[in-house]
């Protein structure tokens, strides 16, 4: 008898404590293995209006929900005894009459009334309200069959027709995901979009297998149970499983506002590589070890415990796969120069060689973003280098005299036997650009908008030469370490192999909606690619954020606490709990906010999520991560955008580059949230703030 698990298991098995959610994962795996044993307790949910539902004894309080027919086992739900009982009498599964999509439906004439939105929460900033409006039904047009074919259920069509767009995201909750989806869609663009095409075994179907999956083994199950993280990991949306499972004539580009899923849609990539090539070497990339650290982790939970897939997957940052491959094809150790040992070798260089009309801040600059990045070694290729973006020109003779300085540095750091990051990137590149022989058949790069020139050529020249061999996850709104340059002009041509992700799945419709503010609705990269988000949705309502504009420290503390201790009561725990900052310095802050509201707390230099604690750290670790309650504190002037590095920009270009990098770090670390967000400051607050605050068109 196959077993199937359902999102809503998981979803559910989630929020237990640790020994139910153990105690449950015993009781699955025994229903799994031994479906017949008799010492499994079925008993009929006599007033459910699906007569397959039945609970299973786990414990004295806690049941599991199956729904069980003669060819499969589903686990459905668990919980305490009332609330999973509960959860079944108001369901029941059925495969859909237009779609032919499974669904697990809400049986409507048990939902007594559909709630309205909730109110919007108070801040420190007020605005005339605007004069009322008369509701109007948006979906009125539309007839029983086009709502039908969509995937809503026979008996939510009339509660569609009637709703409003104040009422519709409190509908949305009662339906299938599909249905609430392409509702929205049309609620947006007019437009409604066609359904899926259908397919012989309903299981197949791809709305099915946003929710539903088919297990291969107890292992599978277990590493499904054993750390859940985002649901939709394992559950893909069609749109994701497309762009997962389609063959490709180059390199591919996924792209998408926070909490699309890109970087699902990465590791269902490998997985795919995996499975239908046995011959296949993926490496797994980020920009840091701890993304890559979280990256294994998850990619452990869809390889299901199988280790023949998970003995040819390299998950690595950049870096020190980078090192890895240098001490491999040298065998010596690379020592790599921090930045404050390059800025020093930049003064001493320019002392030296009396150069004295530029600032020691353009000359880093130059060095990092011109000479170092793009490699140049000697006058005459300095003297023919674009230097595409920086404002200040630069003659002939000026590129004569800053060589000078540039020379020196090379020299300094050939004597210390030290490479600078893409120095190392640039070594890799020359002993495997002329390579037949490539470490890794497949890369798959999450995180992508982070990768520098240096990085970009060393992932060229480790990948072989084949149409699939690179597959890039990115979101240039995300993009807070690297300058923009031209893919194109370095030979990686995503040109009609890109696509926008905009199915939201980890953050409010509120949320979403004040993060997107702080970034362009449409994103144009140098290569003339377009990053169209004026359609992104969520899929899920929720609560106004609260941004809160104190007029001292103790004020915003007070006020971060209040949010803090609402979260709790509300039954978020701590680990779902985080607080973040912009920079080292302002941590006390955050951890002065943390205490207040008594809650525990651990400070992050790593990410690891394993602890039961909340998470107060710097918004740079916040990239990847997820929780329901987010509280982002001392935004203040000076400190978002950070003084320190306004004051060390070399030109125009730089200091618009600096700017758009600062707003982006602060939509990184507001788009962690998925259900709450408050954002402080102390008078009179970043620059940003008026952004998140104004009221949207």
């Amino acid at each position: 008898m196959p077993t199937i698990l359902a999102d809503s298991f998981t979803a559910s098995l989630a929020k237990l404590a640790n020994d139910e959610q153990k105690q449950a994962q015993l009781t699955a795996f025994t229903l799994m293995t031994e479906p017949d044993r008799p010492g499994l307790q079925f008993h009929r949910i006599d007033k459910s209006k699906d007569p397959n539902f039945w609970s299973v004894r786990v414990s004295r309080d806690i049941r599991i929900i199956v729904h069980k027919t003669g060819s499969s086992l589903m686990l459905a739900y668990v919980n305490h005894h009332d609330d999973a009982y509960a959860w079944a009498e108001r369901r029941r599964i059925e495969t859909h009459p237009a779609t032919g999509a499974i669904q697990i439906v809400e049986v409507r004439e048990r939902v007594e009334e559909i709630p309205s939105p909730s109110a919007p929460a108070l801040t420190e900033m007020t605005f005339e309200a605007p004069p009322p409006v008369a509701a109007s039904m948006i979906f009125e047009r539309l007839g029983a069959d086009q709502i039908l074919s969509i995937g809503v259920p026979e008996d939510w069509i009339a509660d569609v027709r009637k709703a409003t767009e104040e009422s519709f995201f409190a509908l949305a909750g009662h339906l299938p995901q599909e249905a609430a989806e392409a509702l929205l869609e049309y609620a947006t663009t007019g437009i409604l979009p066609p359904p899926a095409p259908p397919v012989a075994n309903p299981l197949a179907h791809p709305d099915t297998m946003r929710r539903l999956r088919v297990l291969e083994g107890v292992e599978e199950l277990q590493a499904a149970l054993d750390a859940p993280f985002e649901k939709w990991a394992v559950f893909l949306h069609p749109l994701q499983r497309q762009v997962v499972e389609r063959d490709y004539s180059g390199p591919v580009r996924v792209a998408g506002s926070a909490g699309t899923g890109k970087t699902v849609v990465a590791l269902h990539r490998v997985m795919r590589i995996l499975r239908s090539d046995a011959e296949a070497r993926v490496l797994l990339t980020t920009f840091s070890d701890p993304l890559a650290e979280s990256l294994e982790r998850k990619l452990a939970i869809l390889a299901g415990g199988r280790q023949d897939i998970a003995d040819r997957v390299t998950v690595a940052s950049f870096r020190r796969i980078a090192e890895e491959l240098y001490a491999l094809t040298t065998g010596r150790k690379a020592h790599v120069a921090d930045r404050e040992t390059v800025r020093k070798l930049v003064e001493m260089a320019a002392a030296d060689a009396g150069v004295t009309d530029f600032s020691p801040r353009f000359l880093l600059s130059e060095w990092e973003n011109v000479v170092d990045a793009w490699h140049i070694e000697s006058a005459d290729a300095y003297a023919d280098v674009p230097r595409m973006g920086r404002k200040n020109r630069l003659g002939q003779k000026q590129r004569e005299t800053l060589w000078q300085v540039f020379s020196r540095v090379r020299e300094g750091l050939r004597q210390r036997a030290q490479f600078t990051p893409a120095a190392l990137f640039q070594h890799v590149t020359a002993t495997y650009g002329g390579r037949k022989e490539k470490p890794f058949s497949h890369i798959v790069v999450d995180e992508a908008q982070d990768l520098g020139v240096a990085e970009l050529r060393f992932l060229a020249a480790i990948a072989p030469a084949a149409p699939e061999a690179l597959f890039f996850a990115g979101d240039i709104g995300q993009r807070i370490f690297q300058q923009p340059f031209s893919w194109l002009g370095l030979g990686i041509d995503v040109r009609g192999r890109s696509f926008t992700l905009k199915v939201n799945y980890r953050t409010s419709q509120q949320i979403r909606q004040m993060a997107d503010r702080l970034v362009p609705r449409m994103i144009r990269d140098v290569d003339g690619l377009e990053d169209d988000r004026r359609d992104t949705v969520s899929v899920f309502d929720g609560i106004e954020p609260e941004v809160v504009i104190a007029d001292d420290e103790v004020a915003e503390r007070e006020a971060g606490a209040a949010f803090i201790r609402s979260a709790l009561d509300n039954g978020i725990a701590p680990r779902e709990i985080a607080i973040f900052v912009r920079s080292p310095e302002q941590l006390p802050r955050a951890r002065a906010v943390a205490e207040a509201a008594g809650l525990s707390f651990r400070t992050a230099t790593t990410r690891r999520q394993d602890e039961e604690s909340a998470l107060v750290g710097i918004m740079h670790l916040a990239k990847g991560l997820e929780f329901r309650a987010v509280a982002i504190v001392a935004c203040d002037e000076g400190v978002l955008p950070l003084a320190a590095r306004v004051a060390d920009v070399a030109d125009e270009f730089e200091l618009d580059e600096v700017i758009a990098t600062e707003r982006q770090l602060l939509y990184v670390a507001a788009t962690r949230a998925r259900d709450r967000l408050f954002v402080s400051s102390v008078k009179p607050g970043s620059e940003f703030l008026e952004d998140l605050i104004r009221i949207s068109d």
